[in-house]
């Protein structure tokens, strides 16, 4: 920021591990990592780490006496917390750094800037995704880089599907629609396209009831609406006679 007047004052928000932040006023442009953790009544200094939130979200250290330029990047956040080291993770594409070895869900949703629809998870390979809540700590001194994933939250009950189906979906282009109703939950691919000329429509939404148990249990069958019939006969498919009502609507087996 530029300064103002006669005397220069640039200012930096800088935050605690709850990442609550205050806000801070230098009269030089310039500052040394510990500059910022004196403001932050970090004491003792070397015992503090000071990391520059970037405008894209991102995390990059600042030492101790490394110089932290305040001006041309827009408003300038540093977070400071006691810690000889930090731990990288990821949140999507964002590369991240916390001074602590373990955090709390609620402050890495925080970091996340979640909508309020979106929800965050953790992959773990070799498993199921995990959900994070805010209660949940997560151990960032485990080998290797944790890794989390936000998306949007389409279930009404439950996490009834894997953050990783809703990753293939999305990234195949599918429109999908997780819907729950008397303890079954389906999943909606929205005006899923026909085979050319075999229907009566050119389009369908199919709806895939996942068992108990998915996913290491798989659907046997699917359903669609509205109700097709042969494009050249008009008569119903072979097999297809048999309707559900589900979510609202009626559906063709």
């Amino acid at each position: 920021m530029k300064s103002q007047g006669n005397t220069p004052r640039f200012p930096v928000l800088i935050a605690d591990e709850d990442l609550n932040f205050r806000k801070h006023v230098f009269d030089d442009p310039k500052v040394l990592g510990r500059q910022l953790i004196e403001a932050a009544g970090g004491h003792p200094v070397d015992e503090h780490a000071a990391i520059a939130i970037l405008p894209n979200g991102d995390f990059e250290d600042i030492r101790l006496d490394e110089s932290y330029d305040l001006r041309g990047r827009g408003v300038e956040k540093v977070l400071v917390a006691r810690s000889d080291r930090s731990f990288k993770f990821k949140i999507d594409d964002a590369d991240l750094e916390w001074p602590r070895a373990c955090i709390s869900g609620f402050v890495l949703r925080k970091l996340a800037k979640l909508p309020p629809n979106y929800n965050l998870w953790q992959e773990i390979p070799g498993q199921h995704d995990k959900k994070i809540t805010d209660t949940d700590v997560i151990n960032l001194a485990d080998a290797g880089v944790e890794r989390f994933v936000s998306l949007i939250d389409q279930t009404t009950e439950g996490d009834a599907l894997p953050s990783k189906d809703q990753i293939y979906l999305s990234g195949h282009g599918y429109k999908f629609e997780v819907v729950s109703e008397g303890g079954n939950t389906g999943i909606i691919l929205k005006n899923h396209a026909l085979p050319d000329g075999k229907f009566n429509h050119t389009a369908a939404d199919v709806l895939i009831l996942l068992p108990r148990g998915y996913p290491d249990c798989p659907p046997d069958m699917f359903y669609v609406a509205p109700k097709l019939t042969l494009a050249g006969t008009g008569q119903v498919p072979k097999a297809c006679t048999v309707d559900l009502r589900f979510g609202g609507r009626v559906w063709q087996r």
